[in-house]
């Protein structure tokens, strides 16, 4: 078995038994190319089933100086789903990653931004700009119902349940959930919908996509961050932004207002609580809420 055989059918297997997103599979298959391209650089003559663990500490050893502890952890987490794959199909009797410690890292709590910050930043659309109402109606979604950037990128009209108040939304693994749309986003949607994009001419592939660009194609994920950049930077925010910010103040806000964790789980699509659990630390208040209204000896 060869090393390039063997990632095409591993990314096979992350598709069809894992169910893993095509951003997702890329990333993995991204580990296990930067050992392929080191392996050639070195000379190294082995192949998935010969490799041991000397080959891979040498690697990572030689990748780690330009690493955080954080993309160390994440490129070892990698290697070691490429070789478990390679033991469940038994090709390889051992993991060589097995023996190798992954570098501590501490939980990064998420930025967030105050109610009063997030209106100031959809404030700063222009909307006489021919963008203008497309860019507030990405914001306001992104905020609203706490999407993931690829999850704001491939809502589609088909999507939107807005009798019910509610848009389906694909998340990782091509996995759908409802999530609960408020009155201002409806209608910041709608008058994209019904007002700008009514006149525009979508690419046949791309008629079923909600947020388009001028070229009637797709939005990418660079430019929903150039977006969000460039209206934190009009609104005179200084803190470090990103689109997943709006989704963390999505979550934390609707702690803070009383929300069950449970729910934000649901509406956040997060498959393990303990996900959502962060956002307990973010907020402490929270608890002491909690505590005050529903604890007998209040």
């Amino acid at each position: 078995m060869n090393w390039q055989k063997s990632l095409t059918d591993y990314k096979v297997y992350l598709k069809l038994e894992r169910g893993l997103s095509e951003n997702s599979i890329v990333n993995y298959a991204f580990d296990i190319q930067k050992l392929i391209n080191w392996l050639t650089l070195s000379d190294t003559e082995t192949t998935p089933l010969s490799l041991n663990k000397e080959h891979l500490q040498e690697f990572i050893y030689s990748v780690a100086k330009d690493l955080n502890p954080a993309s160390q952890s994440r490129l070892i987490s990698g290697l070691k789903g490429y070789f478990d794959y390679l033991v469940f199909e038994d090709y390889r009797k051992d993991n060589p990653t097995d023996l190798i410690e992954s570098p501590k890292i501490g939980r990064k709590l998420p930025d967030t931004l105050s109610e009063d910050e997030v209106n100031s930043i959809i404030d700063a659309v222009d909307l006489s700009l021919p963008q203008g109402e497309r860019n507030r109606a990405i914001l306001e979604t992104l905020y609203g119902c706490g999407l993931r950037v690829s999850e704001l990128l491939n809502l589609k009209l088909s999507d939107l349940f807005f009798d019910e108040g509610y848009i389906l939304v694909t998340g990782k693994g091509d996995k759908q959930r409802f999530v609960p749309i408020a009155p201002i986003t409806m209608r910041y949607i709608n008058i994209y919908k019904d007002q700008i994009r009514i006149h525009e001419n979508p690419k046949p592939e791309f008629k079923n996509i909600l947020f388009l660009n001028r070229r009637g194609a797709q939005l990418t994920r660079a430019m929903i961050f150039t977006i969000v950049k460039q209206h934190t930077k009009i609104a005179g925010i200084q803190k470090t932004i990103s689109p997943h910010t709006f989704r963390h103040s999505f979550a934390t806000h609707l702690l803070q207002n009383g929300a069950d964790l449970r729910a934000i789980q649901l509406m956040l699509g997060h498959e393990s609580i303990t996900t959502t659990e962060i956002y307990m630390h973010i907020d402490r208040t929270h608890l002491a809420q909690v505590m005050n209204e529903y604890h007998p000896r209040k």
